[in-house]
Formats: C-alpha cells, sequence, structure tokens
C-alpha cells in the first residue's frame, strides 16, 4: 500500500472497526466424525440470516458448533495465496455424530469474490443457503449496522453496502463453482409471510426429516439496528441503480417473489 493509499484510509477509519477472526478449530469429541461442513449459508448480511440458522439449529438432526457459533469468517482474508489456509483445517470445525450433519452461516461469502472458490475447493458438496431481502431494504441497514459498529460516515461505507445488494451478481460467481441443485435461495420477507412452508423447505434441501416448527418460529425475526432513513431522490438512486440486477435475478431465480420487494414495484412492473 502506498503512503498516499494508507494515509486515505487512516483518515477514512480513524476508530478500529471490529472484525471477526477464526478461532482455533474444537476437540473432536469422542466417537464423533470430522468432515467438511454438509451446509454453508453464503448470504447475505442483513437479510435474517441470524434468525434462520438458529431455526434450523434446532433440527435435532443438526450439530451445533462447539461454542455455538453461527459464523466461522473462515475465508474473509483469503483473498490471496499467502492467507491462505487449508481445507482440512475448515473440516476441523464441524465435528458431528453419526447421523447427524454440520455447518455454519457466514453471510459475506457471496460477497467476497474469492470466497466462492475457496469454499468449493474445501467443502466441494456443500449446500449452500441464500437468504434475500429487498436490496434497498438491506442497504438501509447494512449502513445503519456499519455506522452502529464504529464505521465511519464515509463513503466507503455506502459503497460496500451497495455492493452487498447485487446478488445476481454474485449469485452468478457462486454458481461457477456450484451445481444449482446445490443452492436453495430463499426470500427474507416470504420467511416471514410464511416461516412454517419455507423451514420445512429449507429442511428437505438439507435432507433432514420432517419437523414440528418451534413454537416461537414466528417470535423470532429479523432483528438490528434502526435503518437508516432514505430520501425520496436517494431511494429512486438506488432503484436505477439495481434494476437490471434484480431483474435478472428474478429471471434467473423464478421461485422468487417481486411482489415481495415493494421499491422495485415500478421499476421492473
Amino acid at each position: 500500500m502506498t503512503p498516499r493509499l494508507r494515509t486515505v484510509y487512516r483518515s477514512a477509519f480513524p476508530r478500529p472497526w471490529p472484525r471477526q477472526v477464526v478461532a482455533a478449530p474444537p476437540k473432536c469429541p469422542p466417537g464423533w466424525t470430522i468432515a467438511p461442513p454438509d451446509f454453508v449459508g453464503v448470504g447475505v448480511q442483513r437479510a435474517g440470516t441470524t434468525w434462520w440458522h438458529s431455526m434450523i439449529a434446532r433440527h435435532p438432526a443438526v450439530a451445533a458448533t462447539p461454542d455455538g457459533r453461527k459464523e466461522l469468517h473462515f475465508f474473509d482474508r483469503q483473498f490471496d495465496d499467502g492467507a491462505r489456509i487449508s481445507a482440512d483445517t475448515y473440516a476441523r470445525f464441524f465435528p458431528r455424530p453419526d447421523g447427524a450433519i454440520a455447518g455454519e452461516w457466514t453471510p459475506r461469502y457471496m460477497h467476497d469474490f474469492w470466497a466462492p472458490q475457496r469454499l468449493a475447493e474445501a467443502a466441494p458438496s456443500a449446500r449452500l443457503l441464500v437468504l434475500l431481502r429487498d436490496p434497498i431494504d438491506r442497504y438501509r441497514s447494512g449502513v445503519s449496522f456499519a455506522l452502529d459498529h464504529n464505521a465511519p460516515r464515509h463513503q466507503i461505507v455506502a459503497s460496500d453496502a451497495t455492493e452487498r445488494g447485487f446478488y445476481s451478481r454474485q449469485l452468478t460467481r457462486v454458481l461457477r463453482y456450484f451445481e444449482r441443485s446445490q443452492v436453495l435461495v430463499l426470500q427474507l420477507e416470504k420467511c416471514i409471510a410464511d416461516p412454517e412452508a419455507e423451514l420445512a423447505r429449507t429442511h428437505a434441501f438439507l435432507g433432514l426429516d420432517p419437523q414440528p416448527a418451534p413454537a416461537d418460529l414466528r417470535e423470532v425475526r429479523h432483528r438490528g439496528s434502526r435503518p437508516a432513513v432514505l430520501s425520496d431522490e436517494h431511494r429512486r438512486l438506488l432503484v436505477e441503480t439495481y434494476v437490471d440486477d434484480v431483474t435478472a435475478l428474478f429471471s434467473n431465480f423464478p421461485e422468487l417473489d417481486p411482489d415481495l420487494w415493494r421499491n422495485f414495484a415500478e421499476a421492473i412492473g
């Protein structure tokens, strides 16, 4: 990094901005098996993934990580060859007893251009979960979340929040390394409207036996910071920014319901 660029970054991020770091793999309990994850959630940030992962983890055939962690962020820093960690190390995070499955959900894997390939090398047979949210609602929540976690009021924050909303582009990258049959794409809005059906669909995709819906399924939903308020002009610019990507998304994934994304009702008809 040049001195000039270093100065720019220091001015942009004058305060610590927390980042999660992969811990050491847990010890494997006696009689359990170590293997790559059976499922990995790869997207997206601020779309209810913590809620949905917690519902999946309630299934008796899903082995929780020893520390209860949802997100490993294993591939976050592997953007160059010097930072790569072996696939065997990744597998050691997923001990499970016979008959159980194990996995994690790190929402930024779909966003980072290098992560899908790294994931495919480490867990080529994994089933991938993608939970999407209206990109403009996700943008508002993403900006607020970053600011609440010590990010500065800088254009880098807005640019990052915007980039995370190009779902079709990101899914195209994921599908270069995984078969379409390995990927389940969900909508937060549909999960909120009919959580029982969507959770049953998720269980079936993961090869899990049907289970009664958790009693609090409709109570535990997307939570977080109060979303940023957008002016009409700001919203219009975001619609223009996303409309081509959103149109491609609904064309390529017809199981998604465009009527649930109110911000694009007029733009895509």
